[in-house]
């Protein structure tokens, strides 16, 4: 078994407290699967509003722990060690289901496969079930990017006089208009 403890968790993600949703990976076989473990506890910082008088793990949580698996599967399948530049982004989220609720006390038990890499566009098939009963499964992409890369990637927001080609109006008091520059809603 190839089992990887939160330490080399913490050498494998960036992802920190209260974001790390991965606790121990059980086992993985590089370029193929993964299964990793998320104990699930009433001190998660999404519980006090998510109920409060009826504490679910939100899904979007669920998906995320899910990538998570996905982003350690990729940096053991291309055996590089990940440095502080790279990062395997999630990019999209196909056939998401949700099966059951997932309460504090539940021990996610999360498998992801590989289906295929194509263009550096990674696909997997992932899994999440507590006490053997799924609760959730997705198909994901993710992306290796450089993070230093995408901070030059960002498109800055229309701003004042900036020339635009379309009418499209921003929010209730900002107008882009064609041919016209950006101006204030009067």
């Amino acid at each position: 078994m190839n089992r990887i403890d939160i330490h080399q968790i913490f050498q494998h993600l960036h992802h920190r407290y209260p974001f790390l949703l991965i606790d121990r990976v059980l086992d993985y076989t590089k370029g193929e699967s993964l299964v990793a473990i998320k104990n699930v506890t009433y001190n998660e910082p999404f519980f006090q509003g998510h109920f409060p008088h009826r504490p679910i793990m939100p899904g979007v949580l669920i998906i995320e722990a899910m990538a998570q698996a996905t982003g350690i599967l990729a940096f053991k399948t291309v055996d590089e060690p990940p440095d502080d530049n790279s990062l395997y982004y999630l990019v999209g989220v196909d056939k998401a289901r949700f099966k059951q609720p997932v309460e504090p006390g539940d021990q996610l038990l999360i498998e992801v496969k590989l289906l295929r890499i194509t263009r550096g566009m990674w696909k997997y098939a992932a899994t999440t079930k507590v006490d053997n009963k799924l609760v959730a499964s997705a198909e994901l992409m993710c992306m290796k990017r450089n993070i230093a890369e995408t901070a030059d990637d960002k498109i800055a927001p229309p701003q004042i006089d900036d020339k635009v080609a379309e009418t499209t109006q921003i929010d209730e008091t900002v107008v882009i208009s064609s041919d016209e520059s950006v101006r204030e809603k009067r």
